[in-house]
């Protein structure tokens, strides 16, 4: 990348600390933040002008509004309705709101780590240097595998609601395939500043859309719509609050709200791309703390009000919605948003929300050869292939959060072990190492026992197909592990003996580089607040 846009200013101070902070501060003076950070990382310099490094092209709005905006997708707008179906408003709101506790304790524990070494490959970096160089490899395979399969995920939900419109229905779903996969391969194959665009209006899309449906449920519920008729909380007394679901009584609800975990851990998935990002952003100090600050806030008003927002406009056994997920049925009919749209009687707002929902096609592409699994959806259905691809990333994410919680355990035990005091951090997280553990047992817990549905019962067989889907990720995630750690014999790392340091003299080095935002008006206050 050239100086203009990279190397912003000349370093303002260096410390005289250290002499590896010296040389680091000296380096990224003379060459540049982007080889003075390569250099560090590499251990020499002409390794560094070799291989290059990334070009720190993301902007702090391109870091908060994939933060923001991230994980507003499929799951929110079309996945959401069979959590809801099968378990109830009351369910729906509980299970969202104890993932999102946990995904606000994992998220502060990769916090501190990303802002402590804001490095590319985050997380199998904290995981090779604070644990075990294997499960470094192992997780970096089951991003990439998440990734890729979140690809088919998201195509294949554009699938399913692109024949929402009349013209469509007649039109092979393998030509709208190719159409997204060709528009996830142009985005992906620009520079990351380019990506980086995308992504703020893509996310900057979506929130405005989750706002919109949160006042469009507001006004409905109390009685603003075209109907006039008040909602209330009725449907939680008619046909309920809790749903029972497989089994009778409370071990019925019970069952019904676990389900809701496992439909949840989908629709958070992706939280942790503003850490990944961190490799990729200007001033990672600053803007990585700051995006993980806003998570509670982004948990609660689009999760946790969303979830509440579904359960006040329709019941769980609205026929509409039920028949959708029976029958396939194409469109958006499977999302309680249409349906609750076409129950207040507001005509144009489902086309609008159907369209919403494809931009998450295209703002989360990234791996192009794996997109090719979607055409599956030509014969099996866009709906059931939907549905598969669903339960494999949900258990690609959870190994991920589990990864996260074990490597911050290790990096917090290795800063007492090597005498650094957590207060001198820029970031730290409160509670810890607690709330790493709460994180690791809660997802554990989901990994187990995702599935559960999938075993006989009185009502039904084996289903052979949903327990492939539901746990195929535990043996790849495991084999991925051993294989690394047989053939390089990795050791587990001792806490004393943990890698907190290569690569943080240059980055503090950097941070002198990082012109200060300063706002020079109210409505410039404002945007640097949000962005």
């Amino acid at each position: 990348m050239d100086n203009g846009t990279y190397d912003i200013a000349p370093a303002q101070k260096l410390s005289n600390e250290s002499h590896v902070y010296d040389d680091a501060g000296r380096m990224v003076d003379e060459k540049g933040v982007r080889i003075g950070e390569a250099a560090a990382i590499y251990g020499d310099l002409e390794t560094a002008e070799d291989f290059g490094y990334v070009s720190r092209g993301l902007k702090s709005r391109h870091i908060q509004f994939i933060a923001l905006g991230g994980t507003i997708g499929t799951g929110l707008f079309l996945g959401i309705g069979r959590a809801f179906t099968q378990a109830g408003p009351l369910s729906l709101l509980l299970g969202y709101t104890f993932t999102g506790i946990a995904i606000f304790a994992m998220m502060h524990s990769l916090g501190e780590m990303a802002t402590w070494l804001p490095l590319p490959g985050s997380i199998p970096q904290f995981c090779a240097r604070y644990v075990d160089g294997a499960m470094g490899f192992a997780v970096g395979w089951n991003n990439w595998y998440n990734s890729a399969i979140t690809v088919c995920v998201e195509i294949s939900a554009a699938a399913v609601v692109i024949q929402f419109w009349n013209g469509a229905v007649d039109i092979n779903v393998a030509a709208w395939i190719s159409i997204v996969i060709v528009i996830i391969v142009a985005l992906n194959i620009f520079a990351v500043s380019i990506y980086g665009e995308a992504e703020f209006w893509f996310a900057s899309i979506k929130i405005v859309t989750i706002v919109g449906l949160l006042i469009f449920a507001f006004i409905i519920d109390l009685g603003g719509g075209p109907t006039r008729d008040r909602l209330g909380f009725r449907y939680w007394n008619d046909p309920g609050a809790m749903k029972a679901y497989i089994a009778d009584g409370a071990t019925g609800r019970f069952l019904g709200l676990w389900s809701t975990l496992v439909n949840a851990a989908f629709s958070y998935g992706g939280v942790e791309m503003v850490a990944v990002a961190a490799g990729e952003a200007e001033n990672p100090r600053y803007n990585i703390p700051k995006a993980v600050r806003r998570v509670f806030w982004r948990i609660l008003f689009f999760y946790v009000l969303g979830a509440l927002a579904i359960g006040v406009l329709i019941p769980y056994n609205e026929e509409r919605l039920l028949s959708a997920q029976e029958s396939d049925a194409p469109g958006g009919a499977a999302s309680p948003w249409v349906i609750a749209i076409y129950r207040a009687g507001v005509p144009v707002l489902p086309s609008i929300i159907n369209a919403v929902i494809l931009t998450s096609a295209t703002s989360s592409g990234i791996t192009a050869s794996i997109s090719l699994l979607t055409y599956m959806s030509c014969s099996a259905g866009s709906a059931t292939v939907f549905t598969w691809f669903q339960n494999l990333t949900t258990i690609a994410n959870l190994f991920t959060w589990m990864s996260v919680s074990v490597a911050y355990i290790r990096f917090h035990a290795a800063l007492k072990a090597q005498g650094i005091d957590r207060d001198t951090l820029i970031f730290k997280s409160p509670f810890q190492p607690y709330t790493a553990y709460f994180s690791l047992i809660f997802f554990a817990l989901i990994t187990l026992f995702n599935g559960f549905y999938v075993f006989p019962s009185s009502t039904k067989g084996f289903d052979t197909n949903s327990f492939i889907t539901a746990y195929i990720g535990v043996p790849i995630y495991f084999s991925l592990f051993l294989f690394w750690k047989i053939f390089k014999r990795t050791k587990f790392i001792k806490a004393y003996e943990a890698d907190i340091q290569t690569g943080k003299a240059a980055l503090d080095a950097a941070d002198a580089h990082w012109p200060e935002r300063k706002a020079r008006n109210i409505i410039e206050r404002i945007w640097f607040w949000i962005a």
